[in-house]
């Protein structure tokens, strides 16, 4: 089964996520998230019914500056400003034959592949203690 993972280049937690699926035997394309044609209905499409805060990277510079304050936004209003800051966009962004969602839920991703991922805990905080950000 191939995996699309839309990623950061080079954030450790996405590197890890990958790791785990790559290790279930699943085909895993990594994608640029920041370098991907984006368009509002399409990136729409990896956020099924979660609230629009929860489509946000918590870790992203405009959010923790408090430029961005997901909660305060409607649906229109966080696509157009995660297609001008991809930052902005909570990752990864996973597409399995269709099936699309944004972070990585270790139970959501379980029962779409059918793989055993107790022994992960898939944590989308960024790890770095070394003053760099993962953004």
């Amino acid at each position: 089964m191939r995996v699309l993972f839309y990623e950061k280049p080079g954030c450790v937690n996405n590197t890890r996520q990958k790791a785990l699926l790559l290790a279930a035997g699943l085909e895993v394309e990594a994608r640029n998230l920041l370098a991907e044609a984006w368009t509002a209905p399409f990136l729409r499409s990896f956020f099924g019914m979660r609230p629009v805060a929860e489509w946000f990277n918590r870790s992203a510079p405009a959010v923790t500056a408090g430029d961005v304050d997901p909660a305060g936004l409607n649906e229109h209003q966080a696509l157009a400003l995660m297609l001008a800051d991809p930052l902005l966009i909570r990752r990864p962004l996973l597409d399995v034959d269709g099936w699309r969602s944004v972070g990585f839920e270790a139970a959501d991703v379980m029962a779409l592949l059918g793989i055993d991922l107790n022994a992960a805990q898939a944590d989308e905080s960024c790890p770095r203690r070394d003053g760099h950000r993962c953004d």
